[in-house]
């Protein structure tokens, strides 16, 4: 018999970031995304750079979600990230300048400068502005 829910939690070395259940994920992981539903087979991936969707219902919440591990188990999905951030904790403007940052540092590029680091500051920071966009109302964590 399959489960019925997902119980979703999310961690980073900071914090718990969320822990719900819900009825679907789809998480960033380093080939693509990947949806997972009740029943799923298990799995061991790692994350890529990207956002992670929850639904329960109709209701969908976002985050945003760098690095890391998650496993998939039938009945429960854990993210071990290295960064996560919930949609409604992320200040747009603050977003902004940090892509205006990360956009100058690749434009302007010298020798002293890590290319993959910048590209990757950029990727952050066009995720965060997107994620943000999709706020909705808090739930418990």
């Amino acid at each position: 018999m399959l489960p019925e829910s997902i119980h979703l939690e999310v961690v980073t070395p900071e914090r718990r970031v969320v822990s719900e259940v819900v009825d679907e994920v789809v998480l960033p992981g380093s080939e693509g995304y990947l949806g997972v539903l009740p029943g799923h087979t298990p799995l061991l991936t790692s994350l890529g750079i990207g956002q992670i969707m929850f639904r329960r219902g109709t209701e969908r919440r976002y985050l945003t979600a760098a690095g890391g591990f998650a496993e998939v188990l039938p009945d429960r999905v854990s993210v071990l990230a290295e960064i996560a951030e919930r949609a409604e904790e992320i200040d747009p403007e603050r977003a902004r300048k940090s892509l205006d940052r990360a956009a100058q540092r690749l434009k302007g590029r010298d020798a002293d400068t890590d290319f993959r680091r910048a590209q990757e500051a950029l990727r952050r920071a066009l995720l965060r502005l997107e994620v943000s966009r999709k706020s909705g109302p808090a739930g418990p964590a």
